[in-house]
């Protein structure tokens, strides 16, 4: 994979320290817009056995690191904005991040490894500057395009 100056790195922690689990959890998500590097293997460090690889999700370049004991947990200081087509695009995200993981309010979820995510359309600019949005938004968990436009 080609060099970045800077990129972001996320830790997470798997039985066994296996980052390929956390890559095929996002893989099946992104499909073909995620490109995985090679799996290196650390071996058994302060945090157990550990593993790393590089990918590729819609072209930005994210390191990851797994071990299997848990060494830091992510939080809302870090998050990731999916703007979205459609509802159905919504609903896609939505669906598989909160399957085992939790929903929270205004779009944002997190993923079952801890990782959170604010799931948004493409137009929410748009959909915001409709009288009631603010209030709408406030009570929705998932955002539902449908209701800004009433």
């Amino acid at each position: 994979m080609s060099q970045n100056k800077i990129i972001p790195s996320l830790w997470f922690c798997t039985k066994g320290g296996n980052i390929s689990e956390v890559v095929n959890y996002y893989k099946n998500i992104f499909g073909a817009k995620l490109v995985a590097g090679e799996i290196i293997p650390l071996g058994n460090t302060p945090s157990g056995n550990t593993e790393m690889s590089e990918i590729k999700i819609f072209g930005q370049k994210y390191s990851m690191m797994s071990t299997e004991k848990k060494h830091h947990s992510f939080n809302d200081s870090v998050s990731f904005t999916i703007f979205c087509k459609n509802q159905r695009e919504i609903d896609k995200y939505w669906s598989y991040f909160t399957k085992e993981g939790e929903e929270s309010q205004c779009g944002w979820c997190m993923d079952k490894y801890g990782l959170r995510w604010q799931v948004i359309p493409e137009n929410l600019g748009e959909l915001m500057s409709s009288p009631d949005s603010w209030k709408i938004m406030m009570s929705q968990r998932k955002i539902v395009i449908k209701e800004y436009l009433k």
